[in-house]
C-alpha cells in the first residue's frame, strides 16, 4: 500500500484562573472535600439561574486575542444535553453555533517547522463534576468541579505526527501561562486534552475518525497518538472491513500504553442544542476587547526573539529562560539589576533551575523561592567584586534555596570571603603539589592545562575561598623557580 498519512486535530480544555464558578459564586478551588464547593446554581436545582461570570470572560477574551483569533461581537449559550452521573442538571451549558471567538485570518499556532496549526474557535462552557471509579464497588461523584469556568480551544486537523502534537500543546500551554489565562497545570486538571486521529493512503481523502478523551499529559497525548496510528493503520492493512476503524470515543490506558474503546462517538445532533434559556446573548465590543489586549505581556516567540537579538543569549538559554513567566520576569530583574544578561541567564538557568530538583529544595518553581531576583543579583555583584569567587557563589545560591537568607550573611557565616593573602595562598599551593612531580613536569615542558587539577586541589583546601587567580601564579611561581 501507499504510505499512510496521519491527520490529527486537538480539542483541549483550559481552566480559567477566576475565583469562582462560570454561572455562580461557588469557589473555584481544587482539593477541597468533595461537595463543600456547591450550590443550586451548579447541582442545577429547580428554580436556580445562572448569572455569567464577568472574570471569567474577560479571561477568555484575553486568550482568544493571544492566540491570534477573532473575538465576535455577539455571542450565546447553548445547552448540551446528555446524561452522565457527574452532569447533575442532565445538560452542560456550552456554546454551539456562535462561540465566543473563531480562529479567524491568523489564529492558531505555528510550529518550529513553520507549519500553522490552525484554531478553528474557542469558546467558553461550564466543565462537569467528577466520577470517582476506584473507591470500590459503587461510583462516587464529587461535584466541586461542577460549574468551573473553562474555554475550549479546537484546532483544525492541521498535526502529522505525534511529535507535532506535543509541540503544539507546549506552545499553546505558554501562550495561556503568558496572557494569565490559566495555570494549566495538568496534575489539578486545569488543561485537559482530547485528541482525534484518522490516517488515510496518501492521494485519497480522510477516513473515519476516533476521538481519545481526557488525555491529562503531554506524554500520553504522543503516546495515544501513536498507539492510535499504529492501531488504526494495522487495521485497514488487515484487509476485513469489519475489523476498521468506528467512529467512537476511546480512552488510553497510560500503563499498558494502549487505547480502550469506550462508547460510540456522538454526533452534534445525539446532544440537541438549543439556545439556553435562562442566559441571554451577550455582547463584547470593541472597548471591552481593547482593555483586555492592553494587558497581555510580551508573548514567549517575542521574548525569545528579543533575548537573542538584543541581549546576545543563544536560542538554547532564550528557550530555558522563556519557558515560563515566572523564570522570565526573575531573570529580568537580575539583568536589570546587574547589567549583565549573559551572567544573570547562566546564574539562573544552572544554579536555579537546575538547583531546584535538589531533594533538599522545597520550592517546586521559582515563584516559590524562598528569595527574590534581588538576591541573586547580589550574589553576580560579590562575585564581580571579588569578594567571594564563582564556586562560593554556587555555594551561597545552594544555601538560599534550601534555607533563604541574604547573601551577605551566608557569606561570614559560612566563611566564604575571597581570600587573596599570599601566604595563605602559596601553604596551600604547596599542600597542593607535594608529590605531584607529573604535574610540575607537565607543566614545565608546556603543558599548562595540567595546572588544573592543582588548582582544583588548592581550591577544595581552601574551601573555595582563594582566589584562583593568585593560586594560578603563585602556582606557576613556585613549579618555575623550585621545583
Amino acid at each position: 500500500m501507499s504510505a499512510w498519512v496521519p491527520v490529527i486535530g486537538l480539542e483541549v480544555h483550559v481552566q480559567l484562573a477566576t475565583d469562582t464558578k462560570l454561572f455562580c459564586g461557588c469557589l473555584s478551588r481544587f482539593g477541597a472535600e468533595p461537595n463543600t464547593l456547591t450550590c443550586p446554581v451548579c447541582t442545577g436545582q429547580p428554580g436556580a439561574l445562572p448569572v455569567l461570570n464577568e472574570r471569567a470572560l474577560e479571561l477568555a477574551v484575553r486568550a482568544a486575542l493571544a492566540l491570534g483569533c477573532a473575538v465576535a461581537d455577539w455571542s450565546k449559550f447553548d445547552r448540551k444535553n446528555y446524561f452522565y452521573c457527574d452532569l447533575p442538571k442532565g445538560y452542560q451549558i456550552s456554546q454551539y453555533d456562535r462561540p465566543l471567538c473563531t480562529g479567524g485570518t491568523g489564529g492558531g499556532i505555528r510550529l518550529s517547522s513553520g507549519r500553522l496549526v490552525r484554531l478553528n474557535r474557542i469558546h467558553m462552557e461550564e466543565d462537569a463534576g467528577k466520577a470517582i471509579h476506584d473507591r470500590g464497588p459503587r461510583t462516587l461523584v464529587d461535584l466541586n468541579r461542577a460549574g468551573v469556568p473553562l474555554i475550549e480551544a479546537v484546532s483544525e486537523a492541521d498535526l502529522a505526527s505525534a511529535a507535532q502534537a506535543y509541540e503544539y500543546l507546549t506552545a499553546l500551554k505558554e501562550v495561556l501561562e503568558y496572557a494569565g489565562v490559566s495555570d494549566c497545570d495538568m496534575e489539578k486538571g486545569s488543561l485537559r486534552c482530547d485528541v482525534n486521529v484518522s490516517v488515510h493512503p496518501e492521494g485519497e481523502g480522510w477516513r473515519t475518525k476516533v476521538e481519545v478523551k481526557n488525555l491529562n499529559s503531554f506524554r500520553n497525548v504522543e503516546a495515544a497518538i501513536e498507539y492510535e496510528i499504529r492501531r488504526q493503520v494495522a487495521a485497514y492493512e488487515g484487509g476485513d472491513p469489519a475489523r476498521y476503524p468506528v467512529q467512537e470515543t476511546r480512552l488510553f490506558d497510560a500503563q499498558a500504553g494502549v487505547t480502550r474503546s469506550m462508547r460510540g462517538k456522538e454526533d452534534e445532533s445525539d446532544y440537541r442544542y438549543f439556545p439556553e434559556p435562562d442566559l441571554p446573548p451577550f455582547h463584547v465590543d470593541a472597548a471591552f476587547r481593547a482593555r483586555q489586549a492592553a494587558l497581555l505581556p510580551e508573548m514567549p516567540k517575542a521574548k525569545r526573539r528579543r533575548y537573542q537579538e538584543e541581549l546576545g543569549l543563544s536560542e538554547y538559554d532564550a528557550g530555558v529562560l522563556t519557558a515560563a513567566r515566572d523564570v522570565a520576569s526573575f531573570f529580568e530583574a537580575v539583568a536589570a539589576r546587574t547589567g549583565r544578561a549573559k551572567e544573570a541567564a547562566n546564574w539562573v538557568s544552572n544554579s536555579i533551575l537546575a538547583g531546584l530538583s535538589d531533594a533538599a529544595v522545597e520550592a517546586a518553581t521559582i515563584a516559590d523561592l524562598p528569595f527574590g531576583p534581588e538576591a541573586l543579583a547580589e550574589v553576580l555583584e560579590l562575585v564581580e567584586r571579588g569578594t567571594i569567587t564563582k564556586t562560593a557563589g554556587r555555594q551561597v545560591v545552594a544555601h538560599m534555596l534550601a534555607a533563604g537568607g541574604e547573601p551577605a550573611a551566608i557569606v561570614a557565616e559560612l566563611g566564604l570571603e575571597q581570600v587573596q593573602d599570599s601566604g595563605r595562598i602559596e601553604e596551600w599551593c604547596r599542600a597542593a603539589l607535594a608529590g605531584k612531580d607529573r604535574i610540575a613536569l607537565d607543566v614545565k615542558a608546556g603543558n599548562l592545562k595540567a595546572l588544573g587539577a592543582a588548582i582544583g586541589s588548592v581550591m577544595k583546601l581552601s574551601g573555595g575561598s582563594a582566589d584562583p587567580e593568585v593560586v594560578r601564579e603563585t602556582l606557576l611561581r613556585i613549579i618555575r623557580e623550585e621545583l
